[in-house]
């Protein structure tokens, strides 16, 4: 019996009732699909077949022989690097201004910036595949604005541009009311305390606000960085990998080597490799953060 009158039977029915559900569903759609994943990255299937040939760190010596994915990986970290650098400056940005008195009408432009979160990637991928292709480019052709007047879905070099710029736009809301969360959680008296010692303007931005919203960094760095690095949906429905595969990022690589190539042993490897990267990426990036972290 513990300090509350509970007994170990009382605990039990506590843990079945709440937390079991939830572990139990946990186990099934997280755990043990990646421990299956990883069986199988030791394995020769192709992802249809009954047989699985143990071929032990084969898969993952093709992995570093695979040329595709390798490019497709560097390809990747420079998308991942322009998106969590635009979303976090933009959400930033859009978290000051709809956190205190500068703008009139608050909540409706933090409801419009955050709307873009709420549209599928597949869907939204669609649209703003019709945006550049056809809208941009009528624009461009009636305002004679060259570098408008063709579609930048056909341009491999401004196609990758199109996968920042939409994720950009689908993120930055999310992450805007994270950092609202955190401007609203700075104390009025820590920056009036500072403006009576003469902190104003970019001094009191570097020196008061920036330090203490390092927690609201740490949670929206971490959540761009997963997001970019899995991205898929966008990058299928927008750009397909084209042209001529130059906006494939290493998810769609993954999937079709897995699915499309019958691969899966390969494929397999592969995820668990960025998975890997993600991970220790994302770790340093919350251990460094918390070691920044201050209190007001």
């Amino acid at each position: 019996m513990d300090s509350l009158g509970r007994t170990t039977g009382d605990k039990i029915k506590s843990f079945f009732m709440f937390a079991f559900p939830g572990t139990f569903i946990f186990l099934c759609v997280v755990i043990i699909p990646f421990i299956y994943g990883f069986y199988l990255t030791f394995t020769d299937w192709n992802g249809v077949g009954a047989i699985k040939n143990i071929v032990g760190f084969e898969n993952y010596a093709a992995l570093l022989k695979d040329v595709d994915f390798w490019t497709s990986m560097v390809l990747t970290l420079k998308y991942v690097f322009l998106s969590v650098l635009l979303v976090n400056i933009v959400g930033f940005i859009f978290g000051y201004l709809l956190s205190g008195r500068i703008l009139a009408g608050q909540n409706f432009f933090r409801a419009g910036f955050f709307t873009p979160n709420l549209i599928g990637g597949v869907v939204l991928g669609f649209i703003w595949q019709f945006v550049f292709s056809r809208v941009l480019v009528q624009m461009g052709k009636g305002a004679g604005i060259a570098f408008m007047s063709k579609s930048w879905l056909a341009d491999p070099d401004k196609a990758f541009w199109t996968l920042v710029i939409v994720t950009v736009w689908q993120l930055s809301g999310y992450m805007m009311l994270i950092y609202i969360a955190g401007f609203t959680g700075i104390s009025e008296d820590v920056l009036e305390a500072a403006s009576i010692d003469g902190a104003t303007g970019w001094a009191r931005m570097r020196d008061i606000i920036l330090p203490l919203m390092v927690p609201s960094f740490v949670i929206c760095i971490f959540l761009t960085l997963s997001r970019a690095f899995m991205v898929y949906d966008i990058n299928l429905t927008l750009t397909g990998g084209e042209p001529y595969g130059s906006t494939r990022l290493v998810a769609m690589h993954v999937y079709e080597k897995a699915f499309t190539a019958r691969k899966y042993g390969i494929g397999q490897a592969e995820a668990v490799f960025l998975f890997a990267v993600v991970a220790i990426i994302s770790g340093i990036q919350v251990y460094l953060g918390k070691k920044r972290e201050v209190e007001a």
